[in-house]
């Protein structure tokens, strides 16, 4: 059976309005993640960002850690390096 869109968590599928719904947190927020290269959506051929399963997570991970006082710029480090042990 061939596997569907959905399966694929890396596929660019939702917008900035439905991840604000479902992680309950302002869309100018997901903005301001993109602008500080924190999260950086694809965009559709219109422009819109999309998002895929994989950045919500991620999306959930900086909300946590805003949350907890962190800024933008310590956020983005922060996933650098983690993604730099990921890669060792």
């Amino acid at each position: 059976m061939p596997s569907l869109p959905l399966d694929d968590e890396n596929l660019p599928l939702f917008t900035v309005g439905q991840v604000s719904a479902m992680l309950e947190i302002q869309q100018a927020f997901l903005r301001r993640l993109d602008e500080f290269r924190v999260v950086r959506p694809s965009r559709s051929a219109g422009g819109q960002r999309r998002y895929t399963r994989n950045e919500i997570t991620v999306v959930q991970y900086v909300v946590e850690l805003a949350g907890e006082g962190m800024t933008l710029a310590a956020i983005r480090r922060v996933l650098e390096l983690e993604s730099r042990v990921k890669d060792l």
